[in-house]
Parts: structure tokens; C-alpha cells; sequence
């Protein structure tokens, strides 16, 4: 299907994968491009050529992955375009699948750009446009995410932690190739391209995108760091209890196991207090070991020092 705009200034092929043959048997389709779009089709991943070996016959085409599910690698959406001044010819690439596009709007858009090229990056900050509305829902969850972690952190919550960061990377493989796009752009058509006002309006969205990103990538990289300092307290909040139990039931097991020994001369078994006797120097060898400890510092908090201003005094 064919679309022409602005006083057709520029055109606008839009193809699905059944239309690809017929298209390549058009003329004025570059040799290279023509390969391409051939098995274009067969690509499931993201591609990008140029030309510029013809002064004013300049162009650029690819394959783009737009979008992508977050728990299966397979499905995915791929759209293969071809690109130069005055036409545009994109291969299964379904707009009514961009959460942000309204068909009439970008219609509008399209009648006020003298070029196929300003409309191809309309179609490119439409794709953003619906990155950005993903990332904002991500935004909500990742804050839900925070005051869980302080409220009611567990395993659960760490998974959850690692579920945010990987689809973040999603997000982050989605727009570089768009950044190769918009590179591409200014190589292949020269300067001019980085003037003209819808390039400049992709660029913002995109310049957004990416810091959005990085400013959650660090909140994860936080929040993960948290959990770190978490678990290697309780760690060894569990290793000092256990020490400590071990330390204060010495004294216990040591007397028990010289009085438990049955040789024949054993010169306290006639004691008359010998059994108060034993209990009251098991139980002052206990508080002798337990004052020694906590003079030491090892049995309150394990991050509190003696001395102010350090960490491990």
C-alpha cells in the first residue's frame, strides 16, 4: 500500500511479509537493497546498511526489533525498512501495536514534513514514545518494590529485584539499536538531518529514554547493594550468636565431662558440698566468660565500636 504526503513530496510504502517479492520486482530499488529485502523476512534480528557510494542517491535499510515481550526471547516484533529523501518502504510493521500511536495524528504529522526521512524518524519517536510509556508503569512497580523491601524483605523480594533489572536490560536493548539508527541517519544524508525538527524531537525522547534507564539501573544497583549489607549482617549476627552459645556453654561442658569420668579415686565424690560446689563454679565460670565477653564488645551490636569516629575500633 502507498502513501504520498506533503504534495507528494515523499511516499510512503507500507508492506506486509506476503508483499516482499513484488516489492523487490519494483524498479528504482538499489541491488544491495534488493538482496535484503529478499530474505528480509527471514530476520529476526536487528540489522542496519548504508549507502552512499551515489551522490544524491543516498539510502539507508535494515531490519528493527520494536518490540519485545519480557519473558519470551522468541516473541517479538520485527519490522524491515528502506529508506531514502523521498520514499520510505517499511515491511511488516504494524503501528496499531505501538501503545502510544494514533493513526490520524501521525497521518497530520506526516502532510508537514517535506521528506521521507523526517517521516521515518516520526515512526522512530512513536516507537519511543511507547518505550517511554513502559518504562513509566515500570517506574510504578520499581517504587512499589522500594517500600517493599524495607517493609517486608525476603528471598521473594530479591527475585522480584532481578525480574526489574532484566527487563530494564530489555529496555536498554531496545534503544540502542535506535541509536545506530539515528547515527546512520546523519552518515548517510549528511548534517542537515540533525536540523530538522522531527530528528530533533526523536532525539530528546530518546536522550529521556536513556536516562530513565540509568537512573533506575542505579536504584537497582542500590537497592541490590542493600540487600547485600542485609544478608551479610544477619550472616554475621548468626555466626556471633552461635559463638557466643558455644563460648558460654564451655565452661558446662568441660566441668560435666571431668565430673562424668568413673576412675576409682575421685576425692570429691565424698564432698559434702561438692555437688553446690560444682554448680556454683560452672555458673561463675559462665558469668566470668559472659562479663569477659561483653567488656570485649562481641555479644551487643556487632556494627557499634568502642571508640567514635571509627569503624573497626
Amino acid at each position: 500500500m502507498e502513501y504520498s504526503f506533503n504534495h507528494d513530496k515523499w511516499t510512503w510504502i507500507k508492506l506486509g511479509d506476503h508483499d516482499l517479492d513484488e516489492f523487490v520486482d519494483m524498479a528504482g530499488i538499489q541491488p544491495n537493497a534488493r538482496d535484503w529485502l529478499k530474505h528480509g523476512d527471514k530476520a529476526a534480528t536487528n540489522k542496519l546498511h548504508i549507502y552512499t557510494a551515489e551522490e544524491g542517491r543516498e539510502y539507508i535499510f535494515g531490519s528493527l526489533v520494536y518490540q519485545q515481550d519480557l519473558d519470551s526471547r522468541e516473541d517479538r516484533k520485527v519490522f524491515h525498512f528502506y529508506l531514502e529523501k523521498g520514499r520510505l518502504v517499511t515491511a511488516n510493521f504494524d503501528i496499531d501495536i505501538i501503545k502510544s500511536s494514533h493513526s490520524e495524528e501521525i497521518t497530520q504529522r506526516f502532510e508537514q514534513v517535506d521528506n521521507a526521512i523526517e517521516g521515518f524518524f516520526i515512526l522512530i519517536g512513536e516507537i519511543l514514545t511507547s518505550y517511554l510509556l513502559h518504562i513509566d508503569e515500570f517506574e510504578e512497580r520499581l517504587e512499589d518494590l522500594i517500600w517493599i523491601l524495607k517493609e517486608e524483605n525476603k528471598i521473594q523480594i530479591l527475585e522480584k529485584i532481578a525480574d526489574n533489572r532484566h527487563e530494564l536490560l530489555i529496555w536498554k536493548n531496545l534503544m540502542l539499536p535506535l541509536i545506530e539508527i539515528k547515527i546512520a541517519a546523519e552518515e548517510a544524508f549528511g548534517d542537515w538531518v540533525a536540523e530538522k525538527k522531527e530528528y530533533k524531537r526523536m532525539c530528546k525522547r530518546l536522550e529521556r529514554g536513556r536516562e530513565l534507564i540509568k537512573e533506575h539501573q542505579y536504584e537497582i544497583d542500590t537497592m541490590l547493594n542493600l540487600e547485600e549489607v542485609v544478608s551479610s549482617h544477619r550472616g554475621n549476627e548468626i555466626m556471633k550468636t552461635l559463638t557466643v552459645m558455644t563460648i558460654l556453654f564451655t565452661p558446662i561442658a568441660a566441668w560435666g565431662a571431668l565430673w562424668g569420668m568413673n576412675f576409682e579415686v575421685m576425692p570429691e565424690l565424698k564432698w559434702k558440698y561438692g555437688y553446690a560446689a560444682s554448680i556454683a563454679l560452672i555458673v561463675l565460670s559462665t558469668v566470668a566468660l559472659y562479663i569477659y565477653l561483653w567488656m570485649k564488645g562481641w555479644t551487643g551490636d556487632v556494627l557499634k565500636t568502642k571508640k567514635k569516629d571509627s569503624f573497626f575500633q
